[in-house]
């Protein structure tokens, strides 16, 4: 899962990148409104985490253009802002929820998780396909029972593919999804992780559709 960052106070930042990053996520991190703008507005991201108060452009302006633009996915406002009256400016211009500072880091975590599930319809933190689960909070992957450790992008890209469960998923989305702009992402990495994860899982847990992608099955509903 990817994640898109925006705060400008550096220590802040720096704290909650490295969470998400200890949380299995991928995180772009970005200082000023103006560029939050862009790139939510350019990138594909499975949740944001938006500062009301930033530099160039206000975050609350920020997340009235990504929804006039047509930009779904999940945001998750931060802001020292205390009043009510700015919580729910921020929740009617289309925040999914909102944590005021300071906060305590498993909160925002727990939140973004919640959010996270909601926008792809899951409504526990365990998710399951078959004889597999991956519990999203202890970040525990398991086959008939028995644990399984995966690298840190096996871990990512099966996550993705079962917040999406049952929807075949192309190579390139998942490439999008699994790293942050910093990295090179290149849709054939995608079928050499899912050839590691087959050793690992098992071969019938990926299912490849040829020419469109991957999918497994969802247990969730």
């Amino acid at each position: 899962m990817r994640v898109l960052l925006a705060e400008d106070e550096p220590r802040i930042a720096a704290d909650v990148a490295a969470a998400l990053k200890a949380s299995g996520m991928a995180v772009d991190v970005v200082k000023d409104g103006e560029d939050a703008w862009f790139a939510g507005d350019v990138e594909n991201y499975d949740a944001a985490i938006l500062d009301l108060g930033l530099p160039k452009l206000d975050g609350l302006t920020v997340l009235k253009r990504w929804r006039a633009n047509g930009r779904r996915f999940p945001v998750l406002i931060l802001t020292a802002r205390g009043m009510w009256t700015e919580r729910v400016e921020g929740i009617n211009a289309g925040a999914d929820d909102y944590l005021p500072k300071p906060f305590e880091m498993e909160e925002l975590l727990a939140r973004l998780r919640a959010i996270l599930r909601r926008s792809t319809g899951q409504a526990a933190p365990v998710l399951r396909s078959g004889p597999l689960l991956l519990d999203t909070l202890q970040m525990r992957v398991s086959v008939r029972g028995a644990p399984v450790s995966l690298s840190p992008l096996e871990y990512r890209l099966l996550t993705y593919l079962m917040h999406h469960g049952g929807r075949v998923v192309a190579p390139t989305e998942l490439a999008e999804h699994l790293y942050d702009s910093g990295n090179d992402r290149d849709p054939n990495t995608i079928e050499v992780i899912v050839a590691r994860l087959r050793r690992k899982l098992g071969s019938d847990i990926i299912e490849t559709r040829r020419g469109f992608g991957y999918v497994v099955a969802d247990d969730n509903h």
